[in-house]
């Protein structure tokens, strides 16, 4: 079963690396292309990294090569997975701008202008739970946080800012997110097991985040401008994030999220029959991509694996992560690596999961604590680099208001990032483990 460790079999996964990270810096830093890293064919540069897998893999014919990897495609969570990301699609095509609109602008009509700050990182936090993605969340409440920075006097960058930190809490804890979907079908962990070893890393970094803003923020704003909202809009929401909180099976909790934001947007007139057919198409079209690179992934890795690639990574990093602590730390150094080279956490946790697999196996890390960290320190670094989809994204939006600032002026604002790594450092280091993660695995 354990193959020969071979570290030239990872010189795939370097090939990604400098294929997909060169040539990112290259059109966004040196040309200026703007958004010129999302436009780099991620799929086609997975493309190159497998057929360079192929040629590697010597001892095997084209034939046997081509089972291994449909053999890896095909694996069952991988299936799993991607039927998840489709419902996910869906759900936010189906209720996305305007129910999360209504979200936001219910909240902000409810507080004084000084709280601004703090409630739109508490939206954030909200949207983004309920809707799974970190990057829709910042699409549709930064606007709202210029808004609130021009209205109240509050710092533009400090607003933008904390909803991008707010977007990170939703998208390392929410059900429907594609990280939490990714790391817990890579891990073999129920999603409500996962959110529960997470939500104890998540909660006082969002705490001691909200504090930090609460000070900053004491002096008084101005009035803000409250758009129209319908609160029925807020339902479908409610009931994803509820349900997914008591453990509903997450293939019902989507199922049950898709009709009653479809008879919702129907009956309040928001959308017509068409257009929500339209809508339903555009969320599922905006995760092929996604579903595409878990695939080549997937059957990337099982060329690597088979080719005892993994062996050496997992011999390198226990030779300098001893322990089970240590184990732990190395897992998120691992896919924070991923992040950096990839900028985009849930690619990063899918090049991850068949490592971090095996090193909880030899480690004796459970895989509800192996799920949380991939998605955790995933987060952490897609919430911080300059290059990820998150800053460009609350960049244009910025812009697109007429407004102008830079991913080096958000970065010192970025504090939830910055305190879910001292608190998951904590939990690692310090704090002794829970009793539930000292049952051995179950398969």
């Amino acid at each position: 079963m354990n193959k020969k460790s071979n570290a030239k079999a990872l010189l795939p996964i370097g090939v990604f690396i400098v294929l997909y990270l060169g040539l990112g810096i290259l059109f966004e830093y040196i040309l200026k292309i703007e958004m010129g890293f999302y436009n780099i064919p991620i799929i086609a540069v997975f493309i190159v990294a497998i057929l360079v897998a192929m040629v590697q893999s010597k001892g095997l014919d084209f034939n046997e090569k081509m089972t291994l990897m449909g053999k890896g495609a095909g694996d069952r969570d991988i299936m799993i997975m991607i039927f998840i990301f489709f419902l996910a699609g869906m759900f936010s095509g189906i209720v996305g701008r305007g129910g999360a609109q209504s979200v936001a602008y219910f909240l902000l009509d409810m507080i004084p202008a000084r709280f601004a700050v703090a409630v739109l990182f508490l939206i954030s936090c909200f949207v983004s739970t309920a809707m799974g993605t970190s990057v829709g969340t910042i699409t549709l409440i930064t606007p709202i946080a210029v808004e609130a920075a021009n209205a109240s006097g509050h710092g533009l960058a400090l607003c933008v800012a904390t909803v991008m930190g707010g977007a990170m809490f939703g998208d390392n804890l929410s059900f429907i997110s594609d990280t939490t979907i990714a790391a817990c079908n890579g891990q073999g962990c129920q999603m409500k097991d996962k959110f529960r070893e997470n939500f104890f890393i998540a909660l006082p970094a969002a705490i001691a985040t909200l504090i930090i803003v609460l000070v900053m923020t004491a002096k008084n704003g101005d009035a803000i401008t409250i758009q129209n909202y319908n609160l029925l809009q807020i339902v479908p929401y409610l009931l994803v994030l509820i349900l997914g909180i008591i453990g509903i099976n997450v293939f019902i909790v989507l199922i049950i999220g898709i009709v009653s934001g479809s008879i919702i947007m129907l009956a309040t007139g928001a959308v017509s029959f068409y257009d929500l057919l339209c809508s339903m198409g555009n969320g599922i079209s905006g995760m092929y991509e996604t579903a595409m690179v878990a695939i080549l992934v997937s059957a990337l890795c099982a060329l690597i694996r088979e080719a005892g690639g993994f062996e050496a990574l997992l011999s390198g990093i226990k030779k300098i992560f001893k322990g089970k602590k240590g184990g732990q730390f190395g897992m998120g150094v691992l896919v924070g690596l991923m992040d950096i080279a990839t900028a985009n956490n849930t690619v990063a946790i899918v090049m991850a999961n068949p490592i971090a697999k095996e090193m909880s196996e030899e480690y004796g890390i459970s895989n509800k604590k192996s799920a949380s960290i991939l998605d955790t320190f995933s987060c952490i670094f897609q919430g911080i680099i300059p290059y990820g989809a998150q800053m460009l994204v609350a960049i244009s939006q910025v812009k697109i208001l007429e407004k102008s600032i830079s991913a080096f002026q958000i970065i010192p604002y970025l504090f939830y990032p910055f305190m879910l790594l001292i608190s998951s450092m904590f939990f690692i280091f310090v704090l002794p483990e829970r009793k539930g993660n000292k049952q051995k695995n179950r398969q």
